[in-house]
Formats: structure tokens, sequence, C-alpha cells
């Protein structure tokens, strides 16, 4: 399947569906398409409909189908700022796993379903739950990630610490737990959390430099102070009118 990602920091996928090709999408990530692209939205069962929003997604999935005799545009775009990740599961051996949310579209060949973290402390303190999202089968997955991505193919044996967030998704093969920051100070003054994820290779493993989670507390923080800020304002404001208005 042909496709090409426009954009840098805000992109979008535009693919081209030849004659029968059908994609999937999580609902509302279209965001143009030529006029003869037929589009049903469905739960593709309601079995995997729940299975989806148990991985954070929607009941619902949207299909697009070319269903004339000649090549026709359809395009897609991420929630939030970051880039989109091109993954051919031939190249990681058939299946992938990756964070809740991180969907965006694949191959109509791709099946989309969740897989459970295999250790308690991964499940209670790695980011994300329990659940993680699993595509397998031959073909394609578009996944979203936040800020840049980094790409590791990590050897047998080969740890990597990350921070519990930056995690987009990694090859079955990876072995996935976390671990306590190690030193008081750390722990108090290091702003990393109290965990770090540890990855075991071998295996393929995406990371994302600005988590949507990250980014959802800085916005959150700003707006709070912002409005702290309006409210001091206004009460300075409002202290000065009154003794205007007295006369002192």
């Amino acid at each position: 399947m042909k496709y090409r990602i426009l954009g840098d920091d805000i992109q979008l996928v535009e693919i081209l569906l030849e004659p029968g090709e059908m994609v999937q999408s999580e609902t509302g990530a279209m965001t143009f398409m030529d006029g003869d692209v037929h589009m049903e939205t469905t739960t593709g069962g309601l079995l995997k409909g729940l299975k989806r929003m148990l991985a954070g997604e929607s009941l619902f999935i949207t299909r697009f189908h070319n269903p004339t005799q000649r090549p026709l545009n359809v395009a897609f775009a991420s929630a939030f700022p970051g880039k989109i990740i091109p993954l051919d599961l031939n190249e990681v051996g058939g299946a992938f796993l990756a964070q809740r949310t991180s969907f965006l579209v694949a191959t109509s060949q791709v099946d989309i379903s969740i897989a459970f973290t295999r250790r308690l402390g991964a499940g209670l303190f790695g980011g994300e739950g329990f659940i993680l999202q699993r595509f397998e089968g031959p073909g394609l997955v578009f996944l979203n990630a936040g800020g840049t991505i980094v790409e590791k193919d990590l050897a047998p044996g080969e740890v990597l610490k990350v921070d519990t967030g930056c995690i987009v998704g990694f090859a079955p093969t990876v072995d996935y737990n976390i671990q306590f920051v190690k030193g008081f100070k750390n722990i108090l003054f290091g702003g990393e959390g109290l965990f770090l994820a540890v990855l075991r290779g071998p295996g393929r493993v995406y990371l994302q430099s600005l988590p949507l989670s990250r980014l959802a507390d800085r916005i959150l923080s700003a707006a709070r102070r912002q409005v702290g800020e309006a409210r001091g304002a206004a009460g300075l404001g409002g202290e000065l009118l009154k003794g205007l208005l007295s006369g002192s």
C-alpha cells in the first residue's frame, strides 16, 4: 500500500487506496478523502469493540473502502503534536504491542486486540496500566506518538531504562518491567517519579519525547497559573477601586 506522511511536528498520513483496498482507523481521525471513498463506522463485532474500549479506544472503528476501478486518496491526522510511525508488522515478527490510545490507522488485514502486562508491578506502576494494544497480522499500522520519535532495536539481553510515559510500543519479544528509582535525592528532587520502565531485548522499541500526559499536565499547570494571576489582579483592582471610592 502506498502512503506519504506530510508535515513535521503535527503530521498526517495520506494513503492511496487501490481498487478494492480498505483501511481501518480510530473514529474521528480522518482529515480528508476523495469523494468516491466509501466510509462505514462499525464495531467490527461487539467483542472486538469492547476490547478496544478496554485499550482506551472507541467502541467503534471506521473503515474506508475504495469501490471504484481507480486509485483514491484518504488522509488521517494525529490528535496531538508529534509524529506518525509507519510500522510494517512483517518486519517485527507479525505482532506489536503499543500504549493505549496510540492507534491511528491500519490496513484491513491487521487484527487489533488487547494484551495484558505479565507482571503486577508493570501493570500498577508502568504508566499505561495492565492493558496494552496488540496489532497482529501482515500489513501496515500507523501509530500516534508525541514529540520526537526514537527507534531502537535491542539485542538479546540489552537493557533500556525509560520514563514510563515515553514508551510508544515494543515487539512481543521485549521483556517489560518496572523498577524503583534508586537514591533518596533522585526520588525527592529528580523530577522523574518513583519508577522507571525497564525494557530488555531482543526486539524493536519506539520511544516518544513528549507523552500526551506530560503535555496535558503542562497545559493544565499553565492554565491554573493564569487563573490564579487573573484572580490576584482582580482582587488588587477591587482594593484600589474601593480605596478611590472611599477617598483614602
